[in-house]
C-alpha cells in the first residue's frame, strides 16, 4: 500500500521538468480545441486551482499530467497522453483500464519530466494536471499556451478530485454511478457488522518500498482513512496539527506495541498475499506472537489506490470479505 495518493503526486512535483520546451510564446498551442473542425467548439467554464478555465464541453483529446492520469482512466476516459505511472500502479488496473493507459502517448516520467515537445504533438484540446502552486507558476503559461489547462494542487481531498475531474473531462456518468456503489458498499459494511465495529481496535499497519530495512509504520492515510472516516473504524491517528503517523518509521522491535489492539490490519495484493515491501513483516516472530495474528485477527486488505472511487470500491469489498472473517472471534 502507498502513504497516499498525494505522497505520490508530491514525488512527481518535486522533480518537475519540462523539456522540448522551445520559445516561451504560444505559437505552439492555443488552437487545439478547434483544428477538429471547421467551427469553434462549444466550451463551458470550470473553476479549479489556477482560476476559472473555458474548456471544451465534450473534449475529445485529453493529456493528463501527474495524478490526475488514472482517476480520468477510471472514470472511463481514454487519454491521448500521459505521464507514466508506476508499475505497482499498472499491476493492480482492471484490464480495461490497463488497455486506456497503454492506448495513451507517454508524453513524461513518472519522475516529473514532461516533453512539451511530444505533448503540443498531440493536439490536445484539454490539459489535466496536478502541480504544487510552485510548479503551476514556473510552467502553467507553458501549457496553456498548448491548451486549456485545469490544474488541482496536491492537498485536493479525493472525493473532491474525483468530482472536479469528472466535471471537466465530462465523464460524470461514470463517476455517478461509482459513488453509487460507494454508498452502498459503506452502508452495507456499516449494517452487516456494526456490532463487531463498535466494539472492536482497529490498528493498520503497512510497509513500503522507501521504508529502512527493519522499519514499518502505522497507517493513518489512504485506505485507512476511509476506513476510520467513511466506515468508523476506531483506528489510530495523529494529532490535530501534526504529521501523519505513516511519515514515522518504527523499528520492528515495537511491532508488540500492537498487541494492545483487537485486530490488526495489514497490505496484501489482489491474491490476498502479503504485499512484498511488508512481507518481511509477517516472518518476524515478533509479529507471529501477537495475540491478533495467533487468534486470527490479523486481516488483510486489499487496497489498489485512494485516490478515485473505483480503487476505493475494491478497498471496500475486500474490507467486507476480511471483516466477515471475525464473526465468532470477538
Amino acid at each position: 500500500m502507498r502513504r497516499s495518493a498525494t505522497l505520490a503526486a508530491a514525488v512527481m512535483s518535486a522533480s518537475l521538468v519540462l523539456t522540448a520546451c522551445g520559445s516561451d510564446g504560444d505559437d505552439t498551442g492555443g488552437k487545439a480545441a478547434t483544428t477538429h473542425s471547421d467551427k469553434p467548439a462549444e466550451t463551458r467554464s470550470v473553476t479549479a486551482e489556477n482560476g476559472t478555465v473555458k474548456v471544451p464541453a465534450t473534449p475529445r483529446r485529453v493529456v493528463t499530467i501527474g495524478n490526475t492520469g488514472l482517476p480520468f482512466i477510471d472514470l472511463g476516459g481514454k487519454p491521448v497522453g500521459v505521464t507514466e505511472a508506476s508499475d505497482s500502479d499498472l499491476d493492480v488496473l482492471p484490464k480495461e483500464q490497463r488497455t486506456a493507459y497503454e492506448a495513451a502517448e507517454i508524453i513524461g516520467s513518472s519522475g516529473g519530466e514532461v516533453d512539451l515537445e511530444k505533448l503540443a504533438a498531440l493536439k490536445p484540446d484539454l490539459i489535466l494536471v496536478q502541480f504544487s502552486s510552485k510548479d503551476w507558476d514556473k510552467v502553467g503559461k507553458r501549457l496553456e499556451a498548448i491548451a486549456p489547462t485545469v490544474s488541482w494542487g496536491l492537498d485536493t481531498e479525493w472525493k473532491t478530485f474525483a468530482d472536479a475531474i469528472a466535471e471537466v473531462g465530462n465523464v460524470a456518468d461514470a463517476l455517478s454511478l461509482q459513488k453509487t456503489a460507494f454508498k452502498e458498499k459503506v452502508a452495507k459494511i456499516q449494517a452487516t457488522y456494526g456490532k463487531i465495529i463498535d466494539k472492536t481496535s482497529f490498528v493498520d499497519v503497512s510497509r513500503g518500498n522507501w521504508n529502512d530495512p527493519g522499519t514499518f509504520y502505522i497507517a493513518d492515510i489512504g485506505c485507512s482513512e476511509i476506513a476510520r472516516d467513511d466506515i468508523g473504524l476506531d483506528l489510530p491517528k495523529a494529532a490535530e496539527g501534526k504529521d501523519p503517523l505513516a511519515y514515522a518509521s518504527l523499528p520492528f522491535e515495537q511491532i508488540r506495541d500492537l498487541s494492545k489492539y483487537d485486530v490488526i490490519t495489514y497490505p496484501v495484493d489482489a491474491d490476498g498475499v502479503p504485499t512484498k515491501p511488508f512481507k518481511p513483516v509477517v516472518e518476524t516472530n515478533t509479529w507471529k506472537a501477537l495475540p491478533a495474528v495467533k487468534s486470527g485477527r490479523a486481516l488483510g486488505l486489499f487496497c489498489p489506490g485512494n485516490n478515485s472511487y473505483g480503487p476505493v470500491n475494491r478497498y471496500l469489498d475486500s474490507l467486507d470479505s476480511a471483516l466477515a472473517t471475525l464473526s465468532g472471534k470477538q
